[in-house]
């Protein structure tokens, strides 16, 4: 079953917006990722909690979607 990630992905010239992507686990999310934005950092990926978005955020394994306008946020669980 694929679960939802939020990445926190960064580029050469800064962080890109908010990265959603479709895995079965952490590992995964971040070989998808990794393959995607083969010379970007990828900072973070974690589970979103209770993160809702109304925006596509993809429904099969391996699906990316970038969120203009949304910046990446720890998780709660996460936070400092």
């Amino acid at each position: 079953m694929a679960k939802l990630f939020i990445a926190k992905v960064i580029t050469s010239s800064g962080p890109r917006p908010l990265v959603t992507v479709r895995a079965a686990g952490e590992g995964e999310a971040k070989l998808f990722l990794e393959a995607r934005y083969p010379e970007d950092v990828i900072e973070a990926v974690a589970e979103p909690a209770d993160w809702v978005s109304d925006a596509d955020t993809g429904s099969e394994l391996g699906d990316i979607c970038e969120h203009p306008g949304v910046e990446w946020q720890a998780p709660s669980s996460l936070a400092d």
